[in-house]
């Protein structure tokens, strides 16, 4: 599998939307509002990193694999937790 050199601050927001999303998917979720609004804010800072400009930036399995490493991290963070 292909490695890619993705910025700490975009690995960073990738882990806190998958955060975001998980805690929105628990049953009878609070702060509903502020979730939805935060993963909003998080998908447009993803979405528009100049990451995405560069070279390895511009192959569509990049973003796969940003999100196949921000869930993985999350996992992580959650059993330590």
């Amino acid at each position: 599998m292909e490695s890619f050199p993705f910025p700490d601050d975009l690995l960073r927001a990738r882990e806190a939307w998958h955060a975001a999303y998980r805690e929105l998917a628990a049953p009878r979720p609070r702060h509903t509002t502020a979730l939805r609004r935060r993963l909003l804010a998080l998908s447009v800072r993803i979405q528009w990193h100049p990451f995405w400009s560069t070279p390895s930036g511009r192959v569509p399995a990049a973003r796969a694999e940003l999100k196949r490493l921000a869930r993985h991290q999350g996992q992580l963070e959650a059993r330590t937790a």
